[in-house]
């Protein structure tokens, strides 16, 4: 099923503001990016085929841009809590449907989920915990929040004790609410998605799975 274009808004064209539009705009999405910056305008006039020089915190001045029509809004103003907090109440007044915010600080993060945000993102809190988990835990391949404080692990396994044992034997979804997304034999170079519930597992293949964090490390493949 093909994913539907989007038409984006994303407010401050530094560097983060400037990748987060390059990629959606390499993935087929229409971004309208504004900034109160020259230089920067001028930069994302390469990537952007609309992009405005203009004060974001004047709710007037994204209404006449009309953000409000918008599937979703991207916030990355700089190190100015003040100022993000701003263009946030003033995108909520105006009736944005979805709103994700580039937090500053973890006190920015707290007012911004209290302000009923969609999405917050620390990008330097984010990465230096995905870092840390990737040193110690070598075979994980992502990690996602989830509500409530968890944290749901994608994680590559292989196979040893559970050799000579079929996916159906082990029952990871129904002892350990864990399931297996992807199995690549020993002998293949290519995963294979939907595994065989009947398929007998072999030492050294590889399993993707994915659950609860703390579910998934419990696993002893």
């Amino acid at each position: 099923m093909a994913t539907p274009k989007l038409e984006i808004g994303v407010i401050g064209l530094g560097k983060f503001g400037l990748q987060v539009s390059r990629t959606l705009v390499e993935l087929g999405h229409s971004v309208v990016g504004i900034d109160s910056t020259e230089g920067r305008i001028r930069q994302a006039q390469d990537i952007l085929s609309q992009v405005y020089q203009g004060n974001a915190a004047d709710p007037a001045v994204l209404q006449q841009l009309r953000f409000q029509d918008l599937d979703c809004v991207i916030v990355s103003v700089g190190n100015s809590m003040e100022t993000s907090l701003l263009v946030t109440l003033n995108l909520q007044e105006i009736g944005v449907r979805k709103i994700w915010v580039k937090a500053v600080s973890t006190e920015h993060k707290k007012v911004l989920t209290r302000l009923g945000v969609d999405h917050v993102i620390l990008p330097e809190h984010d990465v230096a915990t995905h870092l840390a988990h990737r040193l110690v835990n070598p075979g994980m391949l992502d990690l996602l929040p989830l509500g409530g404080g968890g944290q749901i692990l994608l994680q590559e396994l292989t196979v040893d004790k559970w050799a000579g044992r079929t996916l159906l034997d082990l029952r990871l979804a129904n002892e350990h609410g864990v399931m297996v997304v992807a199995v690549k034999p020993a002998a293949f170079r290519e995963y294979r998605f939907v595994p065989a519930a009947h398929e007998v597992l072999q030492q050294g293949d590889k399993l993707v799975v994915i659950g609860r964090h703390e579910d998934v490390l419990r696993l002893e493949p």
